[in-house]
């Protein structure tokens, strides 16, 4: 019986860490859209290091991202949307793992951010109670014979 207690334990801990989780991509995906550079940057470890599809490629630490947010920004709209699907969030102990597939939404259809689906990874790491993203790889699929980005995906 009391095996069970713990397993249920466990489980609700994992559920709740979960939710946690995925409110924290929510609300970075609508801080995104709103372009509020500081509420982007506050899931992230002051450390962080992201491996993005955009230059420089790869960005270290919290202030370097400010900068690429900075100048990614001025070729959105005042405000737009993030479509997501396929979140798949892996929880062990104090770390977790999330990725999904993303685009860009509320742009005109011939924007270059409306054509792309693209994937990204959170490495996620729990810090005094609170979720911190530690590492993030972003990338856009492509063909291998072309070389080209595959901007849509298969069903």
């Amino acid at each position: 019986m009391q095996q069970e207690n713990i397993t249920t334990i466990a489980s609700t801990t994992t559920t709740q860490d979960e939710a946690q989780i995925r409110q924290l991509i929510a609300d970075q995906q609508s801080a995104i859209g709103a372009k509020n550079i500081d509420r982007i940057l506050a899931p992230y470890l002051t450390e962080v290091i992201v491996f993005d599809a955009i230059p420089p490629f790869q960005t270290k630490g919290v202030d370097a991202l400010r900068h690429t947010w900075e100048e990614c920004f001025p070729c959105f709209r005042d405000s737009f949307e993030i479509e997501t699907r396929d979140i798949n969030i892996t929880v062990s102990g104090d770390l977790a793992c999330a990725y999904w597939l993303f685009r860009f939404t509320g742009m005109e259809q011939d924007h270059p951010a409306m054509q792309t689906w693209m994937r990204i990874t959170s490495i996620c790491q729990r810090n005094h109670g609170k979720w911190q993203i530690i590492h993030e790889h972003i990338s856009v699929p492509f063909d291998p014979e072309t070389s080209k980005a595959a901007f849509t995906l298969n069903p």
